[in-house]
């Protein structure tokens, strides 16, 4: 009897570790979530998209994919190029998002690169971005300033300015 009491409360103890490492898990993964969440605006063009314009969160987020939904302004915006829309545009699969997740990672070597007009950055960002590696370097090297345009720039910022410079 003394053992099988042994056994359960190794059990026991196991299962509210497991339990602990688990919910800490869960935790983590989430706010790994929520804190992209935010970095760009998920909901593409449209009429929602336009009407909860420089609203941040959840709920403005929901809305505005409701609202596009609802009405199949995406679709009419499309084909016509409005509401913010671009009929000419392709379905990147979140390039910007994947610029961004670089850029956090390696934010000052790409500094580095854009400033000599070539490395490993350019040329990875090139191949996210499906474009020619010397066009991007070029581009870079060109607008350098503009990118950087102070000592502490934000890495969203300067994500969206490369994004707006590979774009023309």
């Amino acid at each position: 009897m003394g053992l099988h009491r042994i056994i359960d409360v190794l059990v026991n103890v196991f299962r509210r570790n497991f339990m602990k490492k688990l919910l800490g898990l869960a935790l983590v993964l989430g706010l790994a979530c929520v804190s992209n969440a935010n970095a760009y605006d998920s909901t593409g063009c449209g009429l929602g998209s336009m009407a909860w314009r420089g609203q941040s969160g959840l709920l403005p987020q929901i809305l505005a994919v409701t609202t596009n939904g609802t009405f199949g302004s995406q679709t009419f915006g499309i084909t016509f190029g409005t509401s913010g829309c671009d009929p000419n545009g392709r379905v990147s699969g979140g390039t910007q998002k994947m610029v961004l997740s670089f850029l956090e990672n390696n934010m000052e070597q790409f500094a580095i690169d854009v400033a000599s007009g070539e490395g490993e950055t350019l040329t990875t960002l090139a191949g996210i971005m499906h474009m020619d590696e010397k066009v991007v370097a070029e581009r870079a090297y060109q607008n350098f300033a503009y990118l950087f345009d102070n000592e502490n720039v934000d890495v969203v910022d300067v994500t969206l300015k490369f994004c707006e410079i590979m774009k023309a």
